[in-house]
């Protein structure tokens, strides 16, 4: 031991503000450089002998760096995305699909079908959790209007390694993007016939029940996925010229305009539906990629997961206009 290693260490044992661990580590090492040995160290210090074998070993390969706490990394995670996909798919389909004779699923229930049909070992209370974080509560509904798309487990895949950063098994580079899109249509825009009247002495706000149609416009928005932020634009009505609008808004912009390749995830609405709008969304932007959402899984597209239109939507001429029916 150095004399500078030792100056430290006994600095780290005569400590009270430092952590407990450390002083303790210090007296061990300081103990065995004084030609103690293991065992009378453990008696004096109250620790194991293989605890005192430990610290010294690793004081001997790694010196003072040796002694601080080895990275953890946890334990690993036991279910992976695609698995809590398969199970928010096999919730949203009605029992009678899959040959169960029920008329509505429960924690248990979805429990024994994953383990049968997809070895997936998931508790009730696992899936609860996983159904909890997108309010998703089947036993409480007696049938559901979304039919499993025989080609979920794939398209899903694809789209969640988009998420987390990978395309055909390798990590996404600086310059490639993932934008998801969506549109929310028949957006009316409304105004009361009379003026809300202002709360008064035992009186409520009083609010016109009828109101003057100005007709409704669609809201198209392209979410960034790892940036946090969004596009959008108000339209007359959807469709495949609108949408192309709203691809061009975002392909003309930074960092887009310069990108590697940009993933366009999006649901399979006439808008963007096919290869057919595949093809032409590569024509006329060829690092642009059209990824479509597995049928009547819009739930996984994260425009539709968030509400994304708040800072454009107020911004617009047409949002200071309209409120939702």
């Amino acid at each position: 031991m150095s004399g500078e290693e030792e100056a430290v260490l006994t600095a780290r044992s005569r400590s009270v503000r430092g952590p407990y661990r450390d002083r303790l580590r210090a007296k061990v090492v300081l103990a065995a450089a004084a030609g103690q040995a293991n065992a009378a160290i453990a008696r004096k210090l109250g620790m194991c002998t293989d605890t005192v074998r430990k610290w010294r070993r690793r004081f001997a390969i790694g010196r003072l760096a040796g002694l601080k706490d080895a990275p953890r990394s946890g334990r690993p995670p036991a279910f992976t995305a695609a698995d809590r996909a398969e199970v928010i798919a096999l919730a949203c389909a009605l029992p009678a699909e899959s040959g169960v004779p029920l008329s509505k699923w429960s924690g248990p229930d979805l429990a024994r079908e994953l383990s049968a049909r997809c070895g997936i070992a998931a508790s009730a209370s696992t899936i609860g959790r996983w159904l909890a974080r997108d309010a998703l509560k089947p036993w409480q509904h007696r049938s559901w209007v979304s039919v499993r798309d025989p080609g979920f487990a794939p398209k899903a895949a694809r789209v969640l390694d988009l998420y987390a950063g990978t395309w055909d098994g390798k990590p996404l580079g600086d310059g490639d993007y993932v934008i998801c899109a969506d549109e929310k249509t028949s957006i009316q825009a409304r105004c009361r016939c009379h003026p809300t009247l202002p709360p008064g002495k035992a009186r409520m706000m009083r609010v016109e029940h009828d109101y003057d149609r100005g007709g409704a416009l669609a809201y198209l928005a392209a979410w960034d996925v790892h940036r946090g932020q969004v596009a959008g634009r108000c339209e007359d009505a959807t469709g495949i010229a609108p949408f192309a609008r709203l691809v061009e808004q975002v392909m003309t912009t930074e960092p887009y305009a310069s990108a590697d390749r940009v993933f366009w995830i999006t649901d399979n609405g006439s808008s963007h539906r096919g290869a057919a709008a595949a093809e032409r969304m590569t024509k006329a932007w060829p690092t642009a990629h059209l990824i479509h959402l597995p049928a009547h899984a819009s739930w996984l597209d994260q425009a539709v997961r968030h509400e994304v239109a708040c800072d454009e939507w107020n911004s617009s001429k047409e949002g200071r206009l309209m409120s939702t029916a």
